[in-house]
């Protein structure tokens, strides 16, 4: 593995800022590991090293840089995001050969803070399910145990920060995507509030369930990428502002204080007060998933939280999840895919004609059960500083599973039942992060979910990183795929 690899990003940011080293040199030796490992993993099906090349030749050297700037970086894109030039799929055969003709807004402001886009990284079809297979790019497998599974939709993503093909990815996130294949690979992944990155240009410029964000080796290299990814873009109408200090200063400041603050919460005193749950109520959770979260949330009492066994009442969020995910398939995919449904997976023509049957009651019903779980989560936030939770309910499994059709008996209903644990937030509209927490006997990461309240990014990364130091896992990554004994 070349030296330039093992580099942090933020450590490489700042070689190059320094011109220690070159762009040309982190490009190349990204190139050189993605020839090594993409056999093993097939993370990054379509790469365009000579477009990083002659983006970072013509890269202006910034005065006065905003936070977060890349320096010319070489970053991975998710093939549901458009990046001019080059091949955009949304991993399906529909669209095999479709070359972009602009970037999304999110890419457009990652090159303008100095991103040298080199992949663009695998995901299940149109991000449809948290397997990340395709018949168009095959299977990405998980670097940990090259049978298994990376999760997803930003399965592609998580593997190729893990594997240190890239130092930073970008990802969405509706129902896990971003969480999940965190989860599953051992990296941080960060699903931030609806609007904190912009997004766009979509059919739903409106729609609160679906966001972009950042994965990165660890929660300070996120800090770092959201750095990058954030600010106001008024062709995205639910665009916020960038923060007043910048999310690597929060975090920094953080780990140099070593403990928790006495409070989170604006006028709350009593010190740091975490919920957690095994489960929400919601799915069964497997007992050695359950017990290295368990005994993460020990350790963050060591760092001076108070932690109980509480959580917010989520009844209904399957019901509800799985209407409004359907009426936004139905219109933001189906007009994409009518008259191609032979070339497009059966899990996403059912979950779009599931939407064109809903009817005006049906999503009424969901609408209301949304808003009455978000009532009981602002109500825990009143006293509470942060909820947390397993990630998923399961550790990787068999790659040649569609999804995870059982756990401990309880068999899902449909190919995102499994989910639960994290489209339940998804509903709230609240930032969650997954934190690599440890591993499984067997070897396989583990990652713990941690929620803050609505437009919390800032408080949620200075937890998250805490725990992170406290455990010290980082420095396993980047990991050499392996294969199954």
């Amino acid at each position: 593995m070349h030296e330039l690899i093992r580099l942090s990003a933020r450590e490489a940011v700042a070689r190059l800022k320094s011109r220690e080293i070159s762009p040309h040199e982190l490009i190349d030796a990204a190139e050189a590991r993605v020839n090594e490992v993409e056999p093993a993993v097939n993370a990054l099906p379509t790469r365009c090293f000579d477009r990083a090349r002659a983006f970072v030749d013509r890269l202006p050297w910034p005065e006065d840089p905003p936070p977060g700037h890349l320096y010319g970086l070489p970053v991975a894109i998710k093939d549901l995001h458009e990046v001019a030039g080059v091949r955009c799929t949304w991993a399906s055969k529909a669209f095999a050969d479709h070359v972009s003709q602009r970037s999304d807004y999110s890419v457009e402001r990652l090159e303008a803070r100095g991103a040298a886009i080199v992949a663009k990284s695998a995901t299940p079809e149109f991000g449809a399910g948290a397997q990340t297979f395709s018949d168009l790019f095959g299977t990405t497998t998980n670097p940990w145990n090259t049978a298994l599974t990376p999760g997803g939709s930003s399965g592609g993503s998580a593997v190729a920060v893990a594997t240190g093909e890239v130092w930073l990815a970008d990802g969405s996130d509706l129902g896990g995507s971003l969480r999940i294949p965190a989860g599953f690979s051992g990296v941080v992944g960060l699903r931030p509030s609806p609007g904190r990155v912009a997004f766009g240009p979509r059919a739903l410029p409106f729609d609160t369930l679906s966001v972009q964000g950042p994965m990165g080796r660890d929660v300070a290299d996120v800090a770092l990428m959201l750095d990058a990814q954030t600010g106001l873009d008024p062709r995205d109408p639910l665009s916020l502002p960038a923060p007043d200090e910048s999310y690597q200063s929060v975090v920094a400041r953080q780990l140099a204080m070593g403990r928790l603050p006495s409070r989170f919460a604006p006028g709350r005193n009593g010190g740091c007060r975490i919920g957690y749950s095994r489960d929400l109520g919601l799915c069964p959770v497997d007992d050695e998933v359950a017990a290295i979260c368990e005994a993460a949330m020990r350790r963050l009492e060591k760092l001076g939280a108070q932690v109980e066994d509480t959580a917010p009442d989520f009844s209904g969020a399957e019901d509800c999840f799985q209407v409004l995910r359907a009426i936004n398939f139905a219109a933001s995919v189906w007009p994409r895919i009518q008259g191609k449904q032979h070339l497009v997976k059966p899990e996403v023509i059912w979950n779009a004609e599931k939407g064109l049957k809903h009817t005006g009651p049906e999503i009424a019903e969901a609408r209301r059960l949304q808003g009455q779980i978000y009532n009981r989560v602002s109500a825990f936030f009143e006293r509470h500083d942060f909820l947390a939770l397993p990630c998923t309910p399961a550790a990787p499994f068999d790659h040649r599973l569609r999804y995870l059709e059982e756990i401990q008996g309880r068999k899902f209903d449909t190919y995102i039942s499994w989910l639960i644990l994290t489209f339940a937030i998804t509903l709230t509209g609240t930032p969650a992060i997954s934190l690599p927490v440890g591993f499984t006997r067997a070897g396989l990461p583990v990652g713990l979910q941690i929620v803050a309240r609505p437009r919390g990014e800032a408080e949620l990364l200075a937890i998250a990183a805490l725990l992170e130091s406290e455990l010290g896992l980082t420095h396993l990554l980047p990991v050499n795929p392996k294969q199954p004994s």
